[in-house]
Formats: C-alpha cells, structure tokens, sequence
C-alpha cells in the first residue's frame, strides 16, 4: 500500500508540476501581449479602488442590475471559492489516508457547508445552462465553446459529491444530517463494499484532479480568462469622471501619430479590459448602435481587438499563446513565423474594427455603465477616431462637413457667426438679456450654445431658461456674438486639434470676463466645461451648471414656484451626458414633480439604463444609413407610457425626439424641453 502511495504521491507531483508550467506559460504570455501597450501611471487612490474591488466584485452591484444572473453569479463566485478549501481537503485524503483539514471541532461543520454549497453550485450552472441553451438569451453565444465551463464545473460538483459518498463507504462512516448529500449516495449504493469504494474513491480522485487542472489551463486562454483579469481590471479602472476622454499632446515631435491606429498605441490599463470580458453580451444589448441594426457591436468590437492582440502579441513576442501546444493544433517556428508577416500587416483600424463600427457608436456609455468587470469600450472607441481624423484624415463626409463649419462660423450649419444672437430680438420686452461687459458684474454666465442660439426650435428653450432666470432675480449674462463653439462634437468625432483650439479660446475669454459661474442648457458643453476644460487652464473654482439642476434649485429656494396646474402625464428621458456621464438623475425629475397636478411616469429603459437618442458622439451631425434610425427607436419606448409630454434636458435630445414623433405621425404627444415645461407653469 506504500509503494501505490509513493506512486500516486509521485505522479501527483509530475502532473501538478506540468500543469503549473502551463498555467505560468499562458499568464506570462497574455502579460507579454499586455506590456506591449503604452505604460499609464496609476493614480494611488487606493482606498477608492478597494472600495471598487469590494462593491463591484464582492458586491457584484454591476451584476445584480440583472437579478437573475446577478445571483446565480453571486452563488457560483462564493461556492467557488469555498469549493476550493474542499479542494484541498480532498486532494489531502488522496495523498494521506486518513487527513483532512486541521479545523478540530469545526471540520464536520465545514464538510456540512461544503455539501450545500456544492449543491447550491450545481442549481446554478443548472441555471446557467438554462438561460444559454434553453431560454436562449439574446445576448448570451450558443456553443461548446460556451458551455465548456458549464460542463466542467458541473462534473467537478459531482466529482466532490461522488467522492464523498464512496469515502463514507470506503471507510464505514455511517449517514449523517452533516453529510446531507453523500449521504444519499450511501444509502443508494452501499451495496458496493468497502474495497470497491476505496478503489472507486481513488478513481473519482484523480477525474476530479484532472477536471481542476483542465479548468486551470483552460480558463485564462478562454472568455473565462475575466476570472484573473477582472479584479485587475475593477482595481486599475480610471477613477474620476466617467467618459472625460484624455488630452493629446499634439505638440509632441516625437510622435509619428495622433490617436490609436494599432493595438500597441492603447495603454496597459486599456488592454487588460480586452482580457476581463466575460463575453456576457449586456454591453451589446442595451447599445443603441448593436439595438437598432447597426454593425457595432460593443462585444464584438472588445472580443475581436482581444484575439488581434493575442495573435500579434504571438508575433511579436515569439510565445506561443497556447498551452499545451499539442492540444490547440501545435505551433512550430516555420508558423509562428508567417504569423508574424500575417499579423504585422493586419491594420486594427479597417480590418479588425471597421471605420463603419467606429462611426456608428453615439458615446452614450451604456455599454460600460453594464460592464460586470468595468470595461471602458468608448475611449477606445474615441482612440481610433482621434487617429482616423488626425493621421488618416478620413471621416464621414457629413461629419467634415459639420467640423468645416465650425472652424469658419463656430457652429455646425456654417451661418454666420455675426446671427448667433439674433434670437435675443426675438424676447419679449419683459425678459432682459444682457451681454457680457468687463465692467459689469454678474453671477450667472449663461452659455447658450449652438442649438440654443441658431436652431429655431431649441430657441425656445433659451427663451423659457431665460424667461425663468428673469422672474427668479438671477443676475445673469450672455456672450452674445462672442460666443465660442463648446468643442465637444470636435472631440467626440476626433478633431482633437479643433477642440483643442475652441478649448483653449473659450477658457481665455471665461478669463478675460472673469466668470465665476456657467450655466448651460446643453448637457454636452456641460460634461466638457466642468470636466475636461481643467486640462485647458480653466480655473477649478469655476462652477458648472445644468439649467435642470439651477431650476430645481431655485424651486426649493422658493425663488420661484409652479403654480399653474399642468393635469399632464410626463415622461423624462434621461441625456447621456447629464446623467450617465455626470450622474444627474434627480434634478430634472424633482423640478417636474414640483407642478401641480403632473404624474411624472418613467419608461422601461430610465435612469442609468436609458436608451441614448441617437444624437451623441457627433451622430447629430450624420445619417444613420444602417436598420431603424436610433431616436424612432427611443420615441416608441417613450410613447409605451402614453404620455402627453415627453420632457427632455438637452437641445440635441428634443429635437430626435421631436424628428421621432413627427416620423411616428404621433401628433397628440409633445417633446419639450424641462424649462419650458417650468416655464409654462409660472404664473405670469
């Protein structure tokens, strides 16, 4: 019986060995594939990224937006992880008859939790294989790809079971309440004997050693490969505002392009989100690009950019990516070295993500607001944009179009800059707008826009914000024709030199007037002003205003008061850029509540999980030339709460709204904007 222990002891050791090496050889070399990424310092803020680790990865509060998978995650993370003490103990009883884990009086409670948790697992890969295979979730891949892990964890739950219930035979242990599960197996196969159990329990020893040893090899060369990467990926997230895209430095001589035109100009930090997709589909099901027939995929776009690294990382590198070789069809010097010609030559942008996917995404991060292991999909998206436009100088004509008529007139239509505040003649004598002077004081500089200023409609917005402003004492001021274009459609469609230039313009005349204060009704020109112009010199005492946050504000202030009933039922959409993006829910809402007499509804897609309006990222300014246009998509989601109104807070989202009525011949329904809804209810 010795010489059998040595032999298994021994064979233990050599396999364990061999398939640590492996283990090591495939983590190195995704390492490898990472490292060729740019280095990006990480700011320390620990105690925030912990509390990122604990929330999101040990909360799962990503996870849990969807209940269902949510908490089957939630059972297989937590019996994971205990499984693997159980791991242990077991492994122990086959090397030394008669060991199991030092835990004295707690061990039979221990092998009590082990039994219910294995059996709590297996419900939920039950589960699992349920929504993949038999529900057949949308957004989840069908294929023995996919449902590999499923079968092994699931065969490693009933290689515990198995095992346990042959080592109470083995060994004459007699059933017992802390041994629920194997105790069963007693009862239905006691018939065995002892020396069969005992040659049986060492069988099912090693098939549950050889399932954990193929799981660990085959996990981190999978989209399972998140399990290692994930918390990674959650404790190095860029922490601050979400979607501040980065400034480039274009006065860098060095630099032979601007932008991400190969997989090695993203950073490290962007590279591991290619390694901790879990390929779960949420990003791609609430994208309103993948929703509406568009080619991108947010998925698709992170999978296909993860197997080009990997691929030319091999290049690069000379490693292998998998192990062992044997098994994924070998890869010899003569084919690692065509690889590398093939690989070399493949171009990121074009080939491996189409000019087509980049130009379809709208930047409303949906996407990642979903992300269970808090991938960022939009800068990158943003990257390649920035290297299209500044290296390649190629984009949408529509699109150079828009970015030709801001550089000549300052705004995208290309009318004259001399008109933009043509819309102050328009306001009624009662309603004063003054322009902005160097000796006069004023608290408030109200930033008006492009849309506010030449669009007809979104005029009227302006009106009602001023309007308000007025009859709550606000001592305000606007920059007439001196006003600048934001910058933002520049960047979000990738002219960083365009954005950079208004950028720094905008911030020397804030100076120059000596603002203090700004107030804007486009949630756009908001999210750069207070986010991303402190990269440009703009003072971070400057505050920034939502006109939805100002107006709920003074309503609570009782500066002024909806009296007028308004017996309207109301839905609110939600802009990306004030609530996804600056995380702005409340404001809006609580200034709509404050009417006598409005039922505020919310839609199904509401909050962080809006739908966008098809109008972010610069897809303003294009044609949507691929299925359903986005906006009709959202009007129907809206019309689903049988409003009479559909209340936006941003010009860009009233007027798809508006389109996406017209284009539903839906006349009863009206799309207005929060102030003027405000507005209509103050008493004249």
């Amino acid at each position: 019986m010795e010489l059998l222990t040595i032999i298994q002891l021994c064979a233990f050791l050599l396999l364990t060995g061999y398939v640590f090496y492996l283990f090591y050889h495939i983590m190195y070399s995704r390492y490898s594939f990472i490292k060729l990424g740019k280095e990006e310092s990480l700011k320390p803020e620990y105690k925030q990224r912990f509390k990122q680790i604990a929330v999101n990865m040990f909360g799962h509060k990503t996870l849990l937006k969807d209940k269902k998978s949510g908490i089957m995650h939630l059972v297989m993370f937590y019996g994971f992880i205990l499984i693997q003490f159980g791991a242990i103990d077991l492994v122990g009883k086959g090397l030394v008859p008669g060991w199991h884990l030092p835990l004295g009086s707690f061990y039979p409670i221990f092998v009590f939790i082990q039994e219910i948790t294995v059996l709590l697992v297996l419900l939920a890969t039950g589960y699992a294989f349920y929504r993949r295979y038999v529900e057949k979730l949308a957004r989840l891949k069908r294929g023995w790809k996919a449902g590999i892990v499923i079968l092994l964890l699931s065969s490693l739950m009933l290689s515990i079971i198995l095992a346990g219930g042959l080592e109470m035979i083995w060994k004459g242990h007699e059933v017992n309440a802390l041994q629920p599960v194997s105790s069963l197996f007693v009862l239905a196969f006691s018939w065995l004997g002892s020396n069969v159990a005992g040659v049986l329990f060492y069988v099912l020893w090693w098939i549950h050693l050889l399932i954990l040893y193929t799981f660990l090899i085959y996990v981190p060369q999978s989209k399972h490969a998140h399990l290692f990467f994930a918390p990674i990926n959650v404790f190095i997230r860029k922490l601050g505002v979400p979607g501040k895209l980065k400034k480039i430095d274009l006065e860098d001589e060095n630099a032979e392009s601007f932008g991400a035109g190969k997989i090695e100009d993203f950073t490290q930090n962007q590279l591991v989100d290619l390694y901790a997709c879990v390929e779960c589909g949420r990003c791609t099901s609430v994208c309103p690009a993948a929703s509406t027939g568009k080619m991108l995929s947010p998925m698709h776009l992170i999978t296909n950019m993860r197997d080009h690294l990997t691929n030319k990382g091999a290049a690069i590198t000379s490693r292998t990516p998998w192990m062992p070789a044997f098994a994924f069809g070998g890869t010899t010097a003569n084919e690692l070295a065509v690889a590398t010609e093939t690989e070399l030559d493949t171009p990121l942008v074009g080939e491996v993500v189409t000019e087509q996917e980049l130009w379809a995404c709208t930047s409303c991060r949906n996407c990642e607001e979903v992300c269970p292991v808090a991938n960022e999909h939009v800068d990158k998206i943003m990257d390649m944009r920035r290297y299209l436009v500044l290296t390649e100088g190629s984009l949408p004509a529509e699109a150079a179009r828009a970015l030709n008529n801001i550089e000549r007139q300052g705004n995208p239509w290309g009318l004259n800059r001399l008109d933009r505040k043509n819309w102050i003649d328009q306001m009624d004598d009662d309603n004063k707008v003054v322009e902005v002077q160097n000796t006069e004081s004023f608290e408030y500089l109200f930033y008006v826009g492009s849309m506010g200023s030449y669009d007809k409609r979104c005029q009227k917005i302006s009106e009602a914000f001023v309007e308000i402003m007025n009859k709550a004492g606000i001592s305000f001021a606007v920059l007439g024709n001196e006003e600048k274009n934001s910058g933002d459609t520049a960047r979000r469609l990738g002219n960083e030199y365009l954005y950079q230039m208004l950028a720094e313009e905008n911030v020397e005349l804030f100076k120059n007037y000596n603002v203090k204060k700004i107030v804007t009704i486009d949630p756009h020109a908001f999210h750069t002003f207070k986010n991303e112009y402190q990269d440009f010199g703009l003072p971070e005492d400057v505050e920034v205003y939502h006109h939805s946050q100002l107006i709920s504000k003074w309503i609570e202030e009782g500066r002024i008061q909806p009296n007028k009933s308004m017996m309207d039922k109301i839905t609110y959409h939600d802009p990306c850029y004030l609530g996804r993006h600056n995380n702005e829910y409340e404001a809006p809402r609580q200034a709509l509540s404050a009417i006598p007499g409005v039922e505020l509804v919310e839609m199904e897609r509401s909050g962080s999980n809006s739908m966008c309006c098809g109008a972010g990222g610069g897809m303003m300014w294009m044609e949507e030339t691929e299925g359903t246009r986005v906006n009709t998509e959202r009007t129907e989601q809206a019309l689903k709460t049988k409003p009479d109104l559909i209340a936006t807070g941003c010009p860009y989202c009233l007027t798809m709204v508006d389109d996406g009525l017209k284009a539903k011949d839906e006349e009863k329904v009206q799309a207005r904007d929060i102030a003027e809804i405000i507005a209509e209810s103050l008493e004249r």
